[in-house]
């Protein structure tokens, strides 16, 4: 229940980025998306889904700063990507899969340390990605652990996880298939450290464009793939 919820959270935990009032706007956030969610989730016919919110009751409380944090996010990365995904039925998209994954992309966040989404794991954030990926492939979910692991920016390469000296597994994190780059561009949209707006376009390109030309080029063509 929300007085359930509002007790939880204390000062302690959301002083970093505000008061408890954050929190609470976020729980109101995932309550609306919770109401109206039926009206595009209901599976298709002889359809097998996963439960990816079990997945994440596993690892977090939902009601903590970082399940929260985590939920929503993961929802408006989900609404975004099936946005375009409905917007383009010539892509052939995995419609399913893109639902799923999207709300899992991120499970790995509680393993790093990121104290104002209120994660306190002894690993660097840029961990996240390939964290979750172990995680989801000890459940036998191979497919949706790529999504995780390749949706860092856009895409890591090893020669730049050599030459910026990335504490990460030295091997290809770029996304391959449409349906891992569609969710690593919905996911440039959205921030955890504020998710209640939407980023524009240029204020994503700037950020691609100090990681690299490289990361800059690969959004832009994201943008005339899927917008």
């Amino acid at each position: 229940t929300k007085k359930n919820f509002y007790s939880y959270i204390t000062l302690k935990e959301n002083k970093i980025k505000g008061s408890v009032y954050k929190v609470k706007k976020l729980y109101e956030l995932y309550q609306l998306n919770e109401s109206y969610k039926h009206l595009y989730l209901s599976p298709q016919k002889n359809e097998q889904m996963i439960q990816p919110l079990d997945i994440i009751r596993e690892y977090y409380t939902l009601n903590s700063l970082a399940g929260q944090s985590l939920l929503i996010h993961s929802q408006l990365v989900r609404d975004k990507a099936l946005a375009i995904a409905i917007r383009h039925p010539e892509m052939d998209l995995d419609i399913t899969f893109i639902k799923e994954a999207a709300m899992l992309h991120d499970i790995g966040i509680f393993l790093t340390n990121a104290p104002d989404i209120g994660c306190f794991g002894e690993h660097p954030y840029i961990c996240h990605g390939y964290l979750g990926a172990d995680l989801l492939r000890e459940k036998g979910l191979p497919r949706h652990a790529l999504v995780c692991e390749r949706h860092t920016g856009t895409g890591l390469t090893i020669d730049m996880i050599e030459e910026k000296h990335l504490p990460l597994p030295l091997r290809d994190m770029q996304p391959v298939t449409l349906e891992e780059k569609l969710i690593a561009f919905a996911d440039k949209f959205y921030s955890k450290s504020n998710l209640t707006r939407e980023k524009k376009i240029s204020k994503i390109r700037a950020e691609m464009l100090f990681h690299g030309k490289d990361s800059a080029d690969r959004f832009d063509e994201w943008c005339r793939l899927f917008l």
